[in-house]
């Protein structure tokens, strides 16, 4: 049986996920529409110095020359992210010396960052260094999450437009996305994460006497680092690949039940509130509560899968004369 405890957690996690749809999903359709903003007047000089410093010209793109820049810009950083992991052995901000990492384990990493899916088959804080995990993780942690909202911002264009021949400026769109939405999130995500005490820091690793020390070991190795930034758009791109080898499972990563509830919310809030914005891009927000509502449901099915095995304890532990409370 689940206990109070649980139930409170679940309602009050879903009632902050569902008052912040509706605000946040239009407040994207403003930024997406190029409506004015409450961060207009501070952002919009940067946004047209990246853009003019890049290059772009701001014109519609038709979906085939979207396409080519999404891969361009995308087959660009997992170029540079690759290059980064090679030789990160070389570079700054290193303090345990990691040497670079292997060629197929580079590889691996940069396709699966760059392309969002952030399959972590390491241990972050033994195989990374903090330039590595900064200049390079949390980088594509922002762009590869821009760039799947990008797409789903040119889809609703093409939906509601149907026989219009363009389907928005991809560059527009990233940068968009980038300095309007993931940026200004993740900061206020890292500093709650550092209130609740996640690492923020360039001090190398630190050894500490152990609280009961045996004969063979009498202290051990704190692994710290840059890691709330990190963390912040990790959880806010639905990305993996946590500063720590077992992600939000650490407790310099994910050290209270209030940093626990920021982190959930932070994974679910944009994919949720972007069923609205594709609503009101179409015209029609009922199509996005649709769409939300059938997300929700497939989360309400394996929510009550994870919650039966967490409440139902492990076996194995009552063997051992322990409890799993």
């Amino acid at each position: 049986m689940m206990n109070f405890s649980a139930w409170l957690q679940i309602l009050v996690t879903v009632g902050l996920l569902v008052l912040a749809i509706k605000p946040l999903g239009r407040y994207m359709t403003r930024v997406y529409s190029g409506e004015a903003t409450f961060l207009t007047r501070i952002l919009q000089p940067v946004e047209q110095l990246l853009l003019r410093g890049a290059g772009v010209r701001q014109k519609e793109m038709r979906w085939d020359e979207y396409a080519v820049a999404l891969l361009l810009f995308n087959g660009a950083g997992l170029l540079f992210l690759y290059a980064l992991l090679r030789i990160q052995g070389q570079l700054a901000l290193n303090p345990t010396q990691l040497a670079g990492v292997a060629p197929d384990l580079a590889f691996n990493t940069a396709a699966s960052f760059t392309s969002n899916t952030n399959w972590q088959n390491y241990s972050g804080e033994t195989t990374l260094s903090y330039l590595t995990q900064m200049v390079g993780l949390t980088v594509q942690n922002f762009l590869s999450a821009a760039t799947g909202m990008a797409v789903l911002i040119a889809l609703g264009r093409g939906l509601a437009r149907q026989t219009a021949e363009t389907i928005g400026n991809f560059w527009v769109d990233m940068t968009r996305t980038v300095l309007y939405i993931l940026l200004p999130l993740a900061a206020v995500v890292a500093l709650a994460l550092v209130s609740q005490g996640v690492v923020q820091t360039w001090r190398p690793s630190q050894e500490v006497a152990l609280v009961q020390p045996t004969a063979e070991r009498t202290s051990q190795t704190i692994a710290l680092g840059p890691a709330a930034s990190q963390i912040a758009i990790k959880q806010l791109g639905s990305n993996g690949g946590g500063f720590f080898g077992v992600n939000s499972a650490h407790p310099l990563e994910n050290p209270t039940p209030l940093s626990n509830l920021i982190e959930l919310l932070a994974i679910l809030l944009l994919p949720a509130a972007l069923c609205y914005t594709l609503g009101e891009m179409v015209g029609d927000t009922r199509q996005g509560w649709v769409l939300l509502g059938v997300m929700g449901v497939i989360l309400a099915s394996f929510l009550a899968m994870s919650l039966w095995a967490e409440q139902a304890g492990n076996p194995q532990l009552t063997v051992l004369g322990l409890t799993s409370n």
